[in-house]
């Protein structure tokens, strides 16, 4: 998985609702920073909720263009309403709360001055630091909840209103996560008529012995279903994740030799149990295998490996699955059903890979591997053999794998259908430190001020992140485009992250292959489509041939639906919106949301998303199972 710069963070359409043009703010009615001092910057904020509140109370929702640009951005996350929200501006804040059953369900907003980086600050929100904001943290009372979130105020001809505010649910009342002053107690002292121990009792929750069922099943044992299940364990909900892999993290084990996280340590913490300070700042893949399997024991997550889902339906009647899986454990194969109420897909970001297994002549070619990057374990040494590699894609894993043959005594060639997204892994940690890094805040401070910006705002901030970028990169660059292969600057210029959120792929976190490139030492082919798979290689449309001994196709994962219909079948598919993507106000479509089938979820993306939005789906499917909503609600 590609990086994320903190200057804002499958087959989705290009269509990119989130426009750049949108961010139209003049800078003239903007205070400088010497009006914004820290001993304004408390009343400024307190005068600014202190209406806010009064707008609530009152219903007064004619005062809103008063306390909001007409060029502003709410973003919410389940305390408006169960569901995620940007609205823009008062035209589409004030519909939002006039047509909400029963009133606003936010209650009130306070300031939150629970630590000192929390505190009122001057911030300047664009690259250049000519544009001031007077931000803050802010906690949020619900009707049934309590959050947080940070809100962003500049003047305009006199009067602070906001520019953008984000609010999102941290809990439940009275369904409370069971983790520090509520934690367990782990024993009951005196008298004890059964002699089972925490091991006994451990494994017979695991196994779900005695006609026990988990009201969640999760297919998938990545970084997503192990977040997913954290976050409902802590809230008391009984979860149980199945993986088809021997050991849990085999998902990374097995993939190339040489793959190393792309994102810093900091960026990358599951909830609950951060790294170690030890912890190197890319982690290598076995590594981060090992650190999964230790995840699920030290959290007691119910985990099944080697299992599949052989048989599923939905009733409708009594709102279950009826799920068959078959498991396969200490050598015995083992047929359990479950009746689930929910059902969490997290087999990845995207599906299953996206081979092209209609290419003409793929059963002639008589070299030595042909396979999808997912399948590629890593270069075997050439040993002075003039071995040729060809690998088809350019993206993480494309550069990763080329770079591996080329370190292997290969001739290599990239294959370069379109274009790609470069940025060196140094200019972009150098551009997250400041959030993500040993000197930044604490990472729930951290994810915070990532997720309040809009992803329109992110965009228009990664334009003038992107430029800079480019120039600490600019030697580099020059090199790849001398060298013929086709770099972008993401769509509409916006960088590295909304490509991710829009396309799931087209980047390349440079850490080494990109010079390889530029020196010639790795050949590129660029623009061409594949007609033929020959028996020692491959035939352009352009009528060119290239020799390869390994050809390897890193050329991606279909979209999640795909995967969905392959284990669910067509109606749960058909059900189910398209995912990933933006939609009309700029969210990312169907993912931790409602999905169009009750009790089917999407559970996917990188560390740093799974962190942050696997509480969020949790939050949904504990207020379902508590009678707090209906999934028509949601």
């Amino acid at each position: 998985m590609g990086s994320v710069a903190i200057e804002t963070p499958v087959e989705v359409p290009s269509a990119d609702r989130v426009e750049p043009g949108s961010f139209r703010l003049q800078t003239a009615n903007f205070p400088t920073a010497s009006t914004s001092k820290a001993a304004d910057v408390d009343t400024i904020t307190a005068l600014w909720i202190e209406s806010f509140n009064k707008v609530l109370r009152h219903h007064e929702l004619a005062i809103i263009p008063e306390l909001f640009l007409e060029e502003s951005y709410w973003r919410d996350q389940l305390c408006l309403s169960w569901d995620f929200h940007t609205l823009k501006g008062p035209e589409k804040i004030i519909p939002f709360l006039q047509n909400a059953n029963n009133g606003c369900r936010i209650k009130s907003l306070s300031l939150d001055t629970s630590s000192k980086y929390r505190l009122p600050k001057a911030s300047a929100i664009d690259a250049d630091g000519k544009v001031h904001t007077v931000q803050a943290f802010i906690t949020v009372e619900t009707d049934i909840g309590r959050g947080s979130g940070v809100v962003r105020l500049v003047q305009e001809h006199g009067t602070w209103k906001a520019f953008t505010l984000y609010t999102f649910l941290r809990e439940l009342k009275d369904h409370e996560e069971v983790i520090g002053a509520r934690r367990p107690n782990g024993v009951q002292h005196g008298e004890h008529l059964s002699r089972n121990n925490w091991l006994d009792r451990r494994k017979a929750e695991e196994n779900f012995e005695d006609g026990g069922e988990p009201s969640v099943l999760i297919l998938g044992a990545g970084q997503a279903g192990l977040c997913i299940a954290a976050r409902l364990k802590m809230l008391g909900i009984k979860s149980l994740i199945v993986d088809k892999e021997e050991r849990i993290g085999d998902n990374w084990r097995s993939r190339y030799h040489q793959l190393v996280l792309h994102d810093p340590v900091w960026f990358d913490h599951l909830p609950y149990l951060p790294f170690p300070e030890s912890w190197p700042i890319f982690t290598p893949k076995d590594k981060l295998g090992d650190w999964f399997e230790s995840y699920v024991k030290l959290l007691e997550l119910n985990a099944w490996t080697q299992t599949n889902i052989t048989n599923s339906s939905w009733d409708a009647e009594v709102g279950k699955w009826n799920v068959t899986l078959d498991r396969l454990q200490d050598g015995k194969k083992e047929t359990r059903v479950f009746h689930p109420k929910h059902i969490v897909q997290a087999t990845g970001h995207s599906g299953e890979p996206n081979f092209p297994s209609h290419l003409k002549g793929l059963s002639s070619f008589a070299g030595t591997r042909l396979v999808h990057s997912s399948k590629f374990t890593g270069a075997i040494p050439s040993q002075g053999q003039n071995k040729r590699a060809i690998v088809v894609g350019c993206c993480n894993s494309g550069h990763d794998i080329a770079q591996d043959f080329y370190e292997n005594g290969y001739s290599v060639t990239l294959i370069q259908r379109s274009s790609t997204f470069v940025v060196s892994a140094e200019t972009n940690l150098h551009h997250m430190s400041a959030l993500y890094g040993d000197d930044g805040p604490p990472t729930e401070d951290a994810d915070m001020l990532f997720f309040s910006i809009p992803n329109a705002v992110a965009k228009r901030q990664n334009i003038d992140m992107t430029r800079v970028q480019n120039k600490t990169d600019e030697k580099l660059l020059q090199g790849l485009e001398k060298a013929g292969f086709k770099t972008d600057k993401g769509p509409d210029e916006s960088g590295l992250w909304i490509k991710y959120l829009a396309r799931g792929g087209g980047y390349y976190l440079d850490v080494g292959c990109s010079q390889l490139i530029a020196d010639g030492k790795i050949k590129v082919k660029q623009g061409c489509e594949i007609t033929e798979v020959l028996p020692k290689g491959l035939l352009f449309s352009d009528g060119e041939t290239l020799e390869g001994d390994e050809i390897v196709f890193a050329t991606g994962y279909l979209n999640m639906r795909t995967q969905c219909r392959n284990v669910f079948g067509d109606g749960v598919a058909d059900k189910v919106k398209e995912v990933w993507g933006f939609d009309e106000e700029g969210e990312i479509r169907t993912m931790w949301r409602k999905t169009g089938h009750p009790g089917f979820w999407f559970m996917g993306g990188n560390l740093a998303l799974c962190r942050w939005y696997s509480r969020l789906l949790a939050l949904q499917i504990k207020a379902l199972e508590e009678g707090l909503c209906s999934y028509q609600d949601l």
